[in-house]
C-alpha cells in the first residue's frame, strides 16, 4: 500500500506526513533482537510521551511506566518471562519445540525496560467501563502502540513482551495490590528492522487479508474492498 493518498479534507496533513504516518504503521514491528548501545537523550521521554497523548476511555489514563534501571531487577524480570516462556511451550502441545525455537525477548540485550501497568482502583472509573470495564486495557494498549509508532520514526525497535505471571511481576516491581502489569516493553537500537513481522518471517503464522477481517452489517458478511 504505497499509493498517494488524496484528500479533500482541509485538515489533512501534507502529503510527505501522510505518507510518514502510513509508513510507520506499516514498518512498525515488535522486535525482539537489538544492538548494543543506548538511546539518545530525550528518545525515551519522547516515546513516553506519545504513549501519554494516547486515547483513554473516560480520560481515565490508566497506564502507568516502570522504567527498570536496577541490572538485578532487569535480570529478575528475564528469569520470570523464560519461566513462563517454558510453561507456554509445555501448553503448546505439538508446537512446543517449535516454539522454543522462537525469540521471544530481548530484555538483556536492549538500551531500557519499561514495565508498563494499569493503575489499581480502576472500579472507580465508570465513563465508558460501566458494561466494559476492560475498556482500560483497551486504552493502555492505545497508548503502548502510540509508543511503538513514535519509536519506529525515530529508527528505534521496541518489542512488547507478555510472557509472564502478572502477580509475580507486580510483586517484584512493588506495584499496589489491584494493579495489573500488562507489558514489559524492551527498547533499543536494532541493525535493522524485519522485513516482515518476525512470527511470519518464522512461519509461526501469517497477516489475513483485510476482506477476511471486515464484514458489512453482520458478522461473517464479507465486504469486498473495492
Amino acid at each position: 500500500m504505497n499509493e498517494e493518498i488524496q484528500s479533500a479534507s482541509p485538515h489533512a496533513f501534507p502529503q510527505a506526513q501522510i505518507d510518514g504516518v502510513y509508513r510507520a504503521i506499516r514498518e512498525r514491528r515488535d522486535v525482539r533482537h537489538f544492538k548494543p548501545g543506548p538511546l539518545e537523550a530525550g528518545q525515551l521521554e519522547r516515546f513516553i510521551a506519545a504513549a501519554h497523548n494516547g486515547p483513554s476511555v473516560g480520560l481515565m489514563q490508566p497506564w502507568r511506566f516502570i522504567r527498570i534501571a536496577s541490572p538485578a531487577l532487569r535480570a529478575q524480570i528475564h528469569q520470570l518471562v523464560d519461566d513462563e516462556r517454558k510453561l507456554t511451550a509445555e501448553a503448546l502441545g505439538q508446537r512446543a519445540e517449535e516454539f522454543m525455537r522462537l525469540k521471544v525477548e530481548g530484555i538483556l540485550a536492549c538500551a531500557e525496560v519499561l514495565v508498563v501497568g494499569l493503575i489499581d482502583r480502576r472500579e472507580r472509573f465508570v465513563f465508558g467501563r460501566r458494561t466494559m470495564p476492560e475498556m482500560d486495557l483497551a486504552s493502555a494498549s492505545c497508548a503502548i502502540q502510540n509508543f511503538w509508532l513514535a519509536a519506529r520514526a525515530e529508527g528505534i525497535g521496541a518489542g512488547w513482551v507478555s510472557l509472564f505471571d502478572p502477580q509475580r511481576l507486580r510483586e517484584v516491581c512493588g506495584m499496589p495490590e489491584g494493579s495489573q502489569p500488562i507489558a514489559v516493553l524492551c527498547v533499543g537500537r536494532v541493525e535493522e528492522f524485519y522485513r516482515a513481522p518476525m512470527l511470519e518471517l518464522e512461519r509461526w503464522d501469517q497477516r489475513m487479508p483485510v476482506q477476511q477481517i471486515l464484514y458489512e452489517d453482520s458478522w461473517g458478511a464479507q465486504q469486498q474492498i473495492v
